[in-house]
């Protein structure tokens, strides 16, 4: 069972994700709060999987929480169309996926399952953006960052700029799912990264996904 933690200072946001939560045979809400402050006291209190976090909060702000909680628990960040900027300070933060808050119900839960299972979790809205953003921001850095890395961490890494799961990434790659998840981690930890995100991100600056060049 994924127990998840909801953060919103407005009840009605809550009330519909507990709701939708309380749709799925596999979660249960097991705590709520209006404020980061409070939000850091009920995942003490409760040890929540995963933490669907508002940014914009009285008293102590999404950012903040997420600051404090991304270490011990997987934080998915709810965001509205216009915030670029805190999603970038929450990826810098740790968080693990980025949701609209106008997402569907089923975007929501799989926000959930795959924050749950380690997977990352973008809006495709909100991974568009991020990419216009950043992607084309220092490409030699991003490229030389990727040296350390071995042809097959490589495809890896770029399976995981795709935005594939592990499951998906071991079908795709012909290796287990144990397998995947050790390139994973070794890549994360040769290039000093937080989470898939900041991956994903990186990939896409340093041109994995890029088309072949036909004249090559």
């Amino acid at each position: 069972m994924i127990r998840v933690l909801i953060v919103d200072d407005e009840w009605m946001v809550r009330a519909m994700l507990r709701t939708i939560m309380g749709t799925a045979p596999d979660i249960t809400v097991v705590g709520e709060a209006a404020d980061g402050h409070a939000a850091v006291r009920e995942a003490a209190a409760h040890r929540p999987d995963v933490v669907l976090m508002d940014i914009r909060m009285p008293r102590a702000d999404g950012l903040t929480a997420t600051q404090r909680l991304a270490g011990a628990h997987r934080v998915v960040v709810l965001t509205t169309f216009d915030l670029d900027e805190y999603v970038h300070t929450a990826l810098r933060y740790g968080a693990v996926g980025f949701l609209l808050k106008d997402a569907s119900a089923p975007e929501m839960l799989a926000a959930v399952r795959s924050a749950a299972r380690g997977d990352a979790m973008l809006s495709p809205k909100v991974t568009r953006r991020l990419l216009r953003r950043f992607a084309d921001a220092g490409r030699s850095e991003a490229e030389a960052r990727l040296r350390p890395l071995t042809p097959r961490e490589r495809e890896v890494l770029a399976a995981v700029g795709g935005g594939l799961s592990n499951t998906d990434i071991a079908g795709a790659l012909h290796m287990s799912e144990a397998t995947v998840k050790t390139h994973v981690s070794r890549i994360l930890a040769k290039l000093a990264l937080a989470n898939r995100v900041q991956a994903a991100i990186l990939a896409h600056r340093a041109g994995l996904l890029d088309p072949p060049d036909p004249a090559v």
